[in-house]
């Protein structure tokens, strides 16, 4: 099966789901990441005297190699405006996720869930495209065949000592995949590579937060119980 992962930010997918890309990977599936920014205007370029640009080229370069460490089958990093999607034209944006998913035709897709977990505006935004442009062209083709959001349990969204996190009741959550402790070291490795964000992950404590196990909630569908991959009953 493939999968497309799609996030504002570089790092969205190493505090997310990296884990479960791992696992996917070494199960054999293909995994696709789509980032939106180049994620030039975090906070820590005034740290490291960078510019917006400068920053993005730096985190270009740092998901280059989170990708060797998730072997991901394929990644496309765009540049549009960090920080600032929510002031784009929606059709813009929806422009260029449409053109990757029509690129990478994948079964499944995967972005943030309707709060976005953290609230911020990228990830609302970013949610709500891939949403819009999933439904109208799971109409018109046949290979896409399901919508995912990777989100937390409300215990799990308890625990973040420093972020206040939102996350998706029981009801709502559809799919849980358990994952190994391999899943979880590379996902540490993930993170390492973010050289430039080590303070921030620190901070986070998300090293310290990451389970054996990741849920999602799935568009359109209701599983009780949840599935236990997010390609169960799909051809």
């Amino acid at each position: 099966m493939r999968v497309l992962y799609i996030y504002p930010h570089p790092d969205d997918e190493s505090f997310g789901p990296a884990h479960v890309m791992n696992k996917q990977r070494r199960d054999g599936h293909e995994v696709y990441l789509l980032t939106l920014t180049r994620g030039g205007a975090t906070k820590q370029r005034h740290r490291l005297g960078y510019s917006v640009d400068q920053m993005g080229d730096v985190r270009f370069e740092e998901m280059q190699d989170v990708a060797r460490v998730l072997d991901l089958t394929g990644m496309t990093i765009l540049d549009l405006p960090d920080s600032g999607l929510k002031v784009m034209d929606p059709r813009d944006i929806e422009n260029v996720v449409r053109e990757e998913i029509e690129r990478v035709q994948p079964d499944v897709v995967v972005t943030y869930p309707v709060h976005g977990i953290s609230g911020f505006h990228d990830h609302l935004v970013t949610h709500a495209v891939v949403k819009r442009v999933y439904v109208e062209l799971a109409e018109k083709v046949s290979w896409l065949k399901r919508l995912a959001f990777v989100t937390l349990t409300e215990v799990h969204a308890m625990t973040s000592p420093h972020f206040r996190l939102s996350s998706s009741t029981a009801e709502e959550i559809d799919c849980v995949i358990d994952v190994d402790d391999v899943d979880i070291k590379q996902m540490k490795a993930a993170l390492d590579c973010y050289v430039t964000f080590v303070e921030t992950i620190l901070k986070s404590g998300i090293k310290n937060m990451i389970e054996n196990q990741s849920v999602f909630e799935i568009f359109g569908e209701e599983h009780d119980p949840p599935l236990g991959d997010l390609f169960s009953g799909l051809r």
